[in-house]
């Protein structure tokens, strides 16, 4: 019996609860037998689909009114909530746990929480019964000599526990592999004699034994990495405090190494020869690793034939290697501004697999036909062999087609090509747009260095008509591809996104309202006396605010809205609280559609250098190729669900230090005046983006000048009390920089110019 059927069984029973006797005589299980069954009910407990009430008592969480599996998420202060798995009868939104009822548990543990209570409120209170899976095996922080003892002060705020350090446990052994491995990133290990060298410093700690009412977390010291101001510290700090995997083992080198650069004559047969025709890869200036190269033609009827050809990295990476095991393990490659901590080992992520110009390099091919309208009329899938014609670059191809003489004449054989590019590009985009694709086209930091690798400024990311092609080309192949594998009937990992959650919907229908904007979704007010029942629906938003029961929501309503804002003063903010409605994307083996992209069936299939779902795709298309069965099926929910959450983990890493590089930069320019744009408001101050930065920090409400000032929930605004003033979300302001904390990513602002606000007269 698998996993699944049990779990289904036993929530299948009153209450969802069983005892291992009954289930035994129940399911006819033979005394052979039972150990297995056993086994089987030892994992979904240990994964939280079970609790273990008692001695062989067993009861299914998802039926459970009581026990809740979810993650952790602890606040800086001690307190935390309980994120729930899945919905629980009668609880709305997340569980809060005090800090005595933590009982020891860190920020992004998966634990059950035991519900002890209800408010009239409506909040829910909880205990946690048992810690599944600990997130945090190594802890990164600042090394302190204290008068009660050692102790390391952790970098994330949320580990609100000092990690307490045995005196013979301070000092790492220099032999050890963690610090006997030369592939770091920023600065290399420091040598300690003593104990009080280490007092300041930044270290990585890996814990012993996890806090609890009795006592502090204890742990040991693996790694120095540095002083806190040392040059590259940063990147250090977040590698380590999101546990991303920087070192290759031993083992995964090895086997890089031994890969052959050359491609024999027997890794040629069976392939498609495409070395003759112009394909290009087109990239950003820094790009190092090139996983996609395109061509388009002209047929004689009019039609389009795009090829897009994909690193054929599933050659090169065996089920089962080293290799696999570390990529799998990663999930993605991390990309900081000014390095990036691979998926794969530098042999093959930018030699072996990457497209690099006039090489031979192996492929993987989507071939399509399009009709003049951007609709496929047939698509090929193809083993093959490219020998890349052009290393393009965003920059370049732009410049051509905008005419450029210097760039006409130094690619001038290709010049008709990539004019086609753009033909098609904008017919695809115009196809897409007609069925709803939502594109919020919201401008990006770019973190500026010099020579010396210095910050010298914030810009704005480009995003011109190149990056249009590839990202229209790059879609076409991964939606073909993914239709292709549904319509063979064979599996596949689908990259979907999910109708968004009607209470952000309303959530944002109540802020865009108060712009004159709506998504065509009406808020009802609801009635005193029915305000309790919608509430334990889950349905109230505000005092007075009632979800309505059937929303019909569609891409198109976000997609019109979208197109009304473009151009005006709002846009940035309304793009920003639309995109936040939203839910992500994420990686599954059921296809559920993709709500943002309007499509029916999606995929990731053109990055296996930097994303391990996309080489599962590659394995999974070249099964259904072959017409052979793809032999890990029953491990692809595993690996999208893994996928999905290494993804996470590398954006907030990605996020985190950017703006940790902004505080920083910021931090020379306190006492400086910036104009910038109100984007949130809170109880405790308003949000300030500056203007021209790309940069965001708070106005602390006690610092508004001339009135003592109160946040007004129902309608989002900060109003003086005497004066009437108020702050509301969208307007522009004057202010200057007060103080810039970038170990803590936080830049404080203050208002310059409170005249500018709008003032309300009292009547």
């Amino acid at each position: 019996m698998t996993d699944a059927a049990l779990l289904a069984h036993i929530a299948k029973q009153q209450h969802g609860k069983t005892g291992l006797k009954h289930l035994f005589k129940e399911l006819r299980i033979r005394s052979e037998e039972r150990r297995a069954i056993e086994t089987a009910l030892d994992r979904l407990t240990a994964r939280g689909d079970l609790i273990e009430l008692n001695k062989g008592h067993y009861a299914a969480t998802s039926r459970s009114r009581e026990f809740v599996p979810g993650r952790v998420s602890m606040h800086r202060d001690g307190y935390g909530f309980l994120i729930p798995d899945h919905p629980v009868p009668g609880v709305t939104g997340d569980l809060y746990l005090a800090r005595d009822n933590t009982r020891g548990a860190m920020n992004g543990d998966r634990a059950i929480a035991r519900i002890t209570h209800t408010s009239a409120q409506g909040r829910t209170e909880g205990e946690i019964v048992k810690i599944l899976r600990r997130a945090h095996p190594t802890v990164v922080g600042q090394f302190s000599i204290h008068r009660r003892g050692l102790f390391v002060i952790p970098h994330d705020e949320r580990i609100t526990d000092w990690i307490e350090i045995p005196e013979d446990m301070a000092i790492p052994d220099a032999s050890s592999p963690v610090n006997a491995q030369v592939d770091r990133i920023g600065p290399q290990p420091i040598e300690i004699d003593n104990v009080s060298q280490l007092d300041g410093m930044i270290v990585n700690a890996e814990l012993l034994e996890y806090g609890d009412r009795k006592g502090p977390p204890v742990g040991r010291v693996i790694e120095v990495l540095g002083a806190p101001g040392d040059f590259g510290i940063d990147v250090e700090i977040i590698i380590r405090k999101h546990h991303l995997p920087n070192r290759f083992p031993a083992p995964v080198i090895d086997q890089a190494q031994m890969i052959p650069a050359v491609i024999t004559a027997d890794e040629m047969k069976g392939r498609r020869d495409f070395r003759e025709l112009p394909i290009v890869t087109i990239d950003g200036e820094t790009a190092r690793d090139f996983d996609d190269a395109v061509l388009v033609d002209k047929l004689e009827n009019g039609h389009y034939a795009l090829q897009v050809h994909i690193a054929d990295v599933s050659h090169y990476v065996r089920p089962g290697s080293a290799i696999d095991g570390e990529a799998r393990l990663r999930g993605t490659s991390v990309y900081f501004p000014d390095r990036a901590v691979p998926m794969l080992p530098f042999e093959l992520s930018t030699n072996i697999c990457s497209l690099i110009p006039h090489a031979d390099r192996l492929v993987l091919s989507a071939l399509i036909e399009f009709d003049r309208a951007g609709e496929p009329l047939h698509f090929e899938f193809c083993r093959g062999v490219i020998r890349s014609a052009e290393r393009m670059t965003y920059t370049n191809v732009h410049l051509l087609l905008e005419g450029d003489a210097a760039q006409r004449a130094r690619y001038a054989p290709l010049v008709e090509r990539f004019e086609l590019m753009r033909e098609l590009a904008e017919i695809l985009q115009r196809k897409r747009y007609k069925r709803g694709s939502i594109d919020f086209d919201l401008p990006e930091p770019l973190i500026e260095f010099d020579e010396a690798g210095t910050m010298t400024g914030i810009g704005r990311s480009p995003r011109n008509i190149a990056n249009r092609i590839i990202e229209e080309f790059m879609l076409a192949a991964n939606e073909a591809v993914a239709a292709h594998l549904e319509q063979t009937g064979h599996p596949a990992i689908y990259r979907v996104h999910e109708q968004p959650d009607p209470k952000r919907v309303m959530e944002f229908e109540e802020i865009a309202a108060q712009f004159g904007y709506s998504l065509g979704v009406g808020a009802i007010p609801v009635s005193r006396h029915r305000y309790k029942e919608r509430k334990a629906e889950g349905r109230v938003i505000h005092k007075d605010i009632v979800i309505p029961k059937e929303i019909r929501l569609s891409s198109k309503m976000y997609q019109k809205l979208v197109a009304k804002i473009e151009g005006k003063p709002e846009e940035r903010i309304l793009s920003y609280l639309m995109l936040r409605s939203l839910k992500q994307a994420r990686y599954t083996e059921e296809n559920v559609g993709h709500f943002a992209l309007a499509a029916t069936h999606y995929t990731h299939f053109t990055s296996p250098i930097r994303r391990y779902p996309d080489l599962i795709v590659h394995r999974l298309l070249t099964a259904s190729l072959e017409n052979r069965t793809y032999s890990n099926e029953a491990e692809l929910k595993s690996i999208a669900d893994e996928c999905s959450l290494t993804e996470r983990r590398a954006a907030e890493a990605e996020r985190e230090l950017v703006e940790w590089k902004k505080a920083k930069f910021m931090e020379e320019r306190v006492g400086e005046e910036f104009d910038g744009l109100i984007i949130s408001t809170a109880r405790y101050g308003l949000f300030v983006e500056l203007a021209d930065l790309f940069v965001e920090g708070l106005v602390p409400i006690d610092t508004l000048p001339d009135d003592h000032f109160a946040y007004h929930e129902n309608v989002r605004k900060i109003i003086g009390q005497r004066t009437h003033r108020e702050f509301s979300i969208g307007d522009r302001v004057r202010v200057i920089l007060d103080r810039a904390d970038p170990l803590d990513r936080k830049l404080q602002f203050s208002i310059l110019e409170p005249v500018k606000a709008k003032s309300k007269k009292k009547r």
